[in-house]
C-alpha cells in the first residue's frame, strides 16, 4: 500500500486527463440520460433523483477505491444498461424497472461474493449478446435521423457539427462536444425553448415505488447484470490489468453490487466499472504509471457537481427542444452502436447474432417477457442449428480462459 503523501503525486498530465473524462461525462452521458428519462415519461423529481444517485454513488466509490489502492479505478454506471432501459419504454412500468434493477444489484453483489460472475459469460456468447444489444438500441439512431430530417435548423445543424468534429479528428475538439455547443447556438436562435422551466436547486432524492415480476427479471435484471459485469467490469478491469495495475477484482465487483443496490433504491440503475473512462484516466497520456490515479480523483470530484446539479439537469427535459435532446442522445450512442455491431458480426456465431439483432429490434412480449430475452434464446438456438461448431468452440475457449 503506497504511503507517500497524495500531493506529491499530483501532476498536470493526470489533471487534464481527469478534466477530459469529466467532459465525456457532461457531453456524452448526460444527454443520453435526459433522452432515456424522456422516453420513460419520468417527472422532473424522479429523473432528478435518478441522476443524483447514480453520479453520487459512482463518485464516492471511485474516490474511495482510488484512494485505498492508488490506482485509477473509475466506477460509473452502465451506459449500455441505460440505453437498454430506454429501449424498454412502454414494455414495463417504472416500478417494475426499479424492482428489476434492485434484483440485478443483488445478483451482482452475490456474484462478487461468490466469484461466479464469469460463469454467466461462459454460456452467453458475446456476439449474440452484442447482436441483441444492437437491435435493442437501433431505435435511438432511427429517431436521431428522423429528427434531423424534420428539424433541419436545430437537429440538422447539430448533426452537421458532429460530422465536422469527426472530420477535424482532434482530441481538443470532441465531436459530441462540438455538437452540444453548435447545437446549443442553433437552439438559441431557431429552437422553441422553455427556459422558464429551468430550475436552480439542490436535488431531493426520492424512493420510488417498485414491483417485481418474472418478465422484468428475465427481460431486465439478467441483461443488466450482463451489461454491468460482462461489458463494464470485464472490459474496464481488463484494460487496467493491461496497464499493469493489480486490480482487486472481487472487492471492485462487491463495491459495484453495493452501489447498484443503493442506486436502485432511489430509482437508479446498475453501477459498473467505466470502460470509456478507464481508457482516459489509465492510459499513458494520463501521466506516470504510479500517479495516474490522480486523473480519476479529478474526474470523480468534478462528477460530484453533476450529482449536486441533478435537479437543474432534469429540468432541461422540459426546457430544451425534444429534437435537440433526441439528436444528442443518438450521437452519444453511435460509438456504442458501432462497437456492438463489430463485436456481433466480425467473428464467430454471426448468424446467431443476426437472429438476435432482428428479434431485439422488433418490440414484442410473449408471456410478459420482452423480445430482448427471446433474442438471446433464439440467437443461441440459431447458432446451435446453423453454426454449431463455432458455438461449441467459443464455449470451450471460454472454459479454458
Amino acid at each position: 500500500m503506497p504511503t507517500r503523501p497524495l500531493w506529491q503525486d499530483f501532476n498536470l498530465a493526470s489533471f487534464w486527463a481527469g478534466v477530459t473524462a469529466y467532459l465525456w461525462y457532461a457531453f456524452g452521458a448526460l444527454p443520453l440520460h435526459l433522452e432515456v428519462a424522456g422516453q420513460l415519461g419520468l417527472d422532473r423529481g424522479t429523473a432528478s433523483s435518478w441522476i443524483f444517485i447514480i453520479w453520487f454513488t459512482a463518485s464516492l466509490l471511485s474516490i474511495g477505491l482510488t484512494l485505498k489502492y492508488r490506482i485509477p479505478l473509475a466506477i460509473t454506471w452502465s451506459i449500455p444498461g441505460l440505453i437498454y432501459l430506454g429501449a424498454l419504454a412502454g414494455q414495463f412500468t417504472f416500478a417494475e424497472l426499479v424492482g428489476a434493477n434492485l434484483m440485478a444489484g443483488i445478483m451482482i453483489l452475490l456474484f462478487g461474493i461468490g466469484g461466479l460472475g464469469r460463469r454467466i459469460m461462459v454460456w452467453l456468447p458475446l456476439p449474440i449478446i452484442m447482436g441483441m444489444f444492437s437491435g435493442s438500441i437501433l431505435t435511438y439512431v432511427t429517431r436521431m435521423v428522423e429528427a434531423g430530417v424534420n428539424d433541419v435548423l436545430v437537429a440538422g445543424i447539430t448533426l452537421g457539427a458532429y460530422l465536422v468534429g469527426r472530420l477535424v479528428n482532434s482530441p481538443k475538439c470532441p465531436p459530441v462536444g462540438l455538437a452540444v455547443v453548435i447545437g446549443g447556438v442553433a437552439v438559441y436562435f431557431f429552437g422553441q425553448t422553455e427556459m422558464q422551466q429551468l430550475v436552480i436547486e439542490l436535488p431531493t432524492p426520492t424512493i420510488p415505488d417498485m414491483s417485481f415480476s418474472l418478465g422484468a427479471f428475465l427481460g431486465v435484471s439478467l441483461p443488466m447484470v450482463i451489461f454491468a459485469m460482462g461489458l463494464g467490469n470485464v472490459q474496464g478491469i481488463g484494460f487496467l490489468m493491461a496497464q499493469d495495475y493489480k486490480v482487486p477484482t472481487n472487492v471492485v465487483t462487491i463495491s459495484v453490487g453495493f452501489g447498484s443496490i443503493l442506486n436502485s433504491l432511489f430509482g437508479g440503475h446498475a453501477a459498473s466499472v467505466a470502460r470509456s473512462t478507464a481508457g482516459i484516466v489509465a492510459s499513458s497520456s494520463a501521466g506516470p504509471h504510479e500517479k495516474r490515479y490522480w486523473a480519476n480523483l479529478i474526474a470523480a470530484g468534478l462528477a460530484l457537481t453533476i450529482a449536486l446539479s441533478a435537479a437543474s439537469v432534469a429540468s432541461l427535459l422540459t426546457a430544451l427542444p425534444r429534437s435537440f435532446v433526441v439528436t444528442l442522445a443518438g450521437l452519444a450512442i453511435l460509438s456504442a452502436m458501432q462497437d456492438s455491431l463489430q463485436r456481433a458480426f466480425s467473428g464467430s456465431c454471426r448468424f446467431g447474432a443476426l437472429v438476435a439483432f432482428a428479434v431485439a429490434a422488433t418490440p414484442f412480449k410473449i408471456l410478459g417477457i420482452p423480445s430482448s430475452f427471446w433474442a438471446i434464446l433464439l440467437g443461441v438456438i440459431a447458432s446451435l442449428m446453423a453454426e454449431r461448431a463455432e458455438l461449441f468452440a467459443q464455449w470451450g475457449q471460454k472454459k479454458k480462459d
